[in-house]
């Protein structure tokens, strides 16, 4: 199993969400509204927040598991629907998952979806 984590432009995740909707037998989507900074550290941005000192980006983190398979097409559909060219973009993270619990039926692993 892996783990996608993206970090998106925040008025992208429409078009992301669809582009997911797309892939068949996506097990979920976990969407969140996130800040933080990259190599600009948050300058210039139109909707910039600052924390002291600090300028931060508002992002959207995506959060998602599926099997090994699926990830290349996974990680296909948010590269190919939040690109814009500019800078910002964001990055798309993949990590192994070593064990998944679905609590309601304590299914583990694959069974987990």
């Amino acid at each position: 199993m892996k783990e996608i984590k993206a970090i998106i432009q925040p008025f992208m995740l429409e078009q992301v969400l669809h582009a997911l909707a797309a892939v068949q037998e996506l097990p979920g989507v976990t969407v969140s509204q996130v800040t933080g900074w990259g190599k600009a550290r948050g300058e210039g941005g139109s909707d910039a927040v600052h924390e002291g000192a600090h300028g931060l980006a508002k992002k959207t983190k995506l959060e998602i598991v599926v099997s090994d398979a699926m990830a290349p097409k996974v990680t296909a559909a948010i590269a190919t629907s939040a690109h814009t060219g500019n800078v910002g973009d964001g990055k798309i993270f993949v990590y192994r998952v070593e064990d998944a619990i679905k609590i309601r039926t304590g299914g583990r692993s694959e069974e987990a979806f």
